[in-house]
């Protein structure tokens, strides 16, 4: 028992020591909160305490590096899966500039000052200048924290960093292969054939493979090592590449950026145990390589330690600067680009390591000549700690600023404010991950909803312990996602009316209906219950058929009748719409005649909606069955339907259940009911004369709401 007990320092039982790292893990960042210190620092500063070459209660062993390297590639990685890709192609070429402005000038600068003031040779100032072009997302869980990561200068920094660490690599690996074999054309082929290849893995194979398995697989826990295994497998091809694993981890997050909402169960799981395992592992593991012996060693480790910082942080301001000028970006823009692109970790160390295990000769006494020396190396870590501090400082800064100006551009008045609560009534259990995910996707941080959840017993079908069943397992699928979901138990005269009830007691905003996905629409009690909701609710009505995973979709094929633009739902639909898209990454096509398509493409244009929209002409919906012909397995197919007696309703829409059974089985399919006035309001209407009154009020509506989103445009 006593020899289980003996320990000695530093630390060599790992159970102790995991535990110690967990600990340091809760207890730093709030310890450090309260001095205003961003956590990222407090897990830094705890490493180099705990470290070798602090108290030295713990090695930077084995454990330490590998759990730090998958930290290092989980930043990476969720850089890449949580950039918006609209926003990403939308400023694409900002994103270059930016890269090459990042890169250019540090490259520049640090040459320079390697070359002429700290006196070394031209290839060791080059492999120096590449440690102050290179710069690592050090910050980006702070930005993620606040839920800014969609802002533009967010965006072009993450997009930005691929472009200078790529080109940093490059530079690296072109130093090495001038030192060790010469760099001839036969070097230049092949490491231009082997990034080929490599983007095309990227790219090209691991999103079809990836959709593949997506669709076969829709197991959490297989879900979750599949995108862990693509991710160390994307690294590992970088470094055979010829490139840092880094590269890999960033290309894999865009890869499956498509394949992976940001309102998922999956997206849920991955930032969660990234950010509470992986990423503080890494940050601690960069806070042991400082050793604090350095301020001691003399002027002239102090002397290259300062200069490195100096010329890093410099030249990165001055880059950013220039970005700023360019695309006119505010102060607060500014600072996060800066902050962003400021932190020195990853391929930093990667150059350093490499120059110090470089020799190119030796002393007359027999030492080794390094093309980087022992000073570059302690400097590099100094210069490591300086720029993450002031990373963490100038992001947290930043991204606060950038929150409470979002807030303050929200309209303070309820005349666009859409207050969503969504019901999903449940019955078939193999319905339920479906519809979870699917009205999880229309719930946006700026809209949040309220969830609700509802079983219905009859006297037909009177099995409480069932229904608690049912709404337990939709409150796990609803949890998994970080929604909460109040559940419903009733007993009614039968389902339709309890719907409709429950409707109304909850003051409920849209409805979920779902389909189980082998029977489809081939229950006729199914369709009645949707015709006797739709009939007796003037609310939206979702009514959805989950033939694959949501995530899976490419495109989204929408038919809209004839005079639906008249519908008081009309604007709303289509801003369902447009967040489903978002969420997905897919692109929409429209079905629908030529004066409806109008109306459509300008609510879309006022509302900024950047991703590809399409347009086919329609011109009756008697026309509907043409789409059958160029749907794909992976298209979602929304169809807009109408209620009787309202204005878009079409006698041929009574024909769409059995026309999606024959022509449409193997798709997702959602029918969508547009919300309509009440009964007694539209019959007040017909009455006095004035339904023109009422058509004309929904086109004022297009107009007034394009005009809001035009101003918020310009204000940005």
């Amino acid at each position: 028992m006593s020899d289980k007990l003996h320990f000695t320092f530093p630390l060599e039982n790992p159970v102790l020591i995991f535990s110690l790292v967990l600990f340091i893990i809760l207890f730093a960042p709030i310890i450090l909160s309260r001095l205003r210190i961003p956590h990222i620092i407090g897990l830094i500063l705890a490493g180099a305490i705990i470290g070798p070459h602090g108290v030295k209660l713990m090695l930077r062993d084995s454990s330490i590096q590998l759990f730090g390297t998958v930290g290092l590639l989980y930043i990476m990685f969720l850089a890449g899966l949580e950039i918006d890709m609209a926003d990403f192609k939308k400023n694409k070429y900002k994103s270059i500039l930016f890269g090459l402005f990042t890169f250019s000038i540090p490259m520049t600068l640090g040459t320079l000052v390697s070359y002429y003031v700290l006196d070394y040779s031209i290839l060791s100032s080059v492999l120096l200048a590449s440690m102050f072009a290179s710069h690592t997302l050090i910050a980006y869980p702070i930005v993620s924290k606040f839920g800014v990561i969609k802002n533009r200068a967010v965006n072009i920094a993450v997009g930005g960093t691929m472009i200078t660490d790529t080109l940093t690599l490059l530079v690296l690996a072109i130093v090495v292969g001038i030192v060790k074999e010469g760099v001839g054309q036969e070097f230049w082929i092949t490491l231009g054939v082997s990034l080929s290849i490599f983007a095309f893995i990227i790219l090209v194979l691991i999103p079809i493979g990836a959709r593949w398995f997506f669709r076969q697989q829709q197991d959490s826990v297989s879900e979750y090592i599949f995108v862990l295994g693509v991710v160390f497998f994307s690294g590992f091809l970088a470094e055979l590449a010829g490139v840092e694993p880094i590269i890999g981890a960033f290309l894999a997050g865009l890869a499956l950026n498509k394949l992976i909402p940001h309102t998922s169960a999956l997206m849920n799981r991955i930032e969660f145990v990234g950010n509470a395992l992986f990423i503080p592992f890494f940050l601690i593991g960069v806070g042991m390589l400082v050793d604090f012996k350095i301020f001691t060693a003399g002027k002239e480790a102090l002397l290259i330690a300062g200069i490195m910082s100096v010329v890093a942080i410099l030249s990165k301001f001055i880059a950013t600067y220039l970005a700023k000028m360019s695309f006119r970006f505010t102060k607060d823009e500014f600072y996060m680009m800066f902050g962003l692109s400021s932190a020195h970790a990853a391929a930093t160390l990667a150059a350093v390591l490499v120059g110090y295990n470089i020799i190119i000769g030796t002393t007359a006494s027999g030492e080794p000549i390094r093309l980087l020396n022992e000073n570059v190396l302690n400097g590099s870590i100094v210069m490591i700690l300086i720029t993450c501090t002031v990373s963490s400082f100038v992001v947290t800064r930043a991204a606060r600023k950038i929150a409470d100006a979002e807030k303050e551009e929200e309209p303070k008045t309820d005349e666009h404010k859409i207050i969503n609560r969504f019901l999903i009534p449940v019955a078939d259990e193999d319905t339920i991950q479906g519809v979870v995910a699917f009205s999880a996707l229309l719930n946006t941080k700026k809209n949040p909803s309220e969830f609700f959840v509802l079983n219905i017993r009859t006297e037909e079908e009177d099995n409480e312990k069932t229904g608690l069943k049912l709404l337990e397992l939709t409150q796990k699928a609803a949890a998994a996602i970080n929604l909460e979901m109040t559940a419903i138990s009733r007993y009614d005269a039968n389902i339709p009316n309890g719907i409709i009830h429950s409707v109304k007691e909850n003051n409920i905003s849209d409805i979920f209906l779902s389909v189980n996905p082998t029977k489809g629409f081939t229950s006729a009690k199914f369709n009645d219950i949707i015709d006797q909701v739709a009939a007796k609710t003037d609310d939206t009505i979702f009514v959805y058929k989950a033939a694959q995973p949501i995530n899976t979709i490419k495109k989204i094929i929408v038919a809209i009748p004839p005079k639906s633009e008249y519908e008081i739902g009309f604007i709303k639909y289509l801003q369902r719409l447009q967040v489903l898209s978002k969420e997905l990454n897919a692109t929409m096509i429209f079905y629908t005649n030529k004066v409806s398509c109008t109306r459509v493409k300008k609510v879309l244009e006022n509302s900024g909606h950047n991703l590809p929209v399409s347009y086919e002409l329609m011109e009756s919906w008697s026309d509907f069955l043409i789409i059958s012909k160029s749907l794909a397995s992976d298209d979602l197919l929304v169809v807009i339907t109408a209620r009787k007696n309202t204005l878009s309703y079409n006698k041929t829409m009574d024909k769409l259940f059995k026309q999606l059974v024959q022509y449409f089985r193997p798709n997702n399919v959602l029918i969508l009911y547009p919300k309509q006035y009440n009964e007694t309001e539209l019959e007040r209407k017909r009455m006095d004369g004035s339904i023109d009154d009422l058509i004309e009020e929904n086109l004022k509506r297009i107009d007034t709401i394009g005009k809001y989103f035009k101003k918020m445009i310009k204000r940005k």
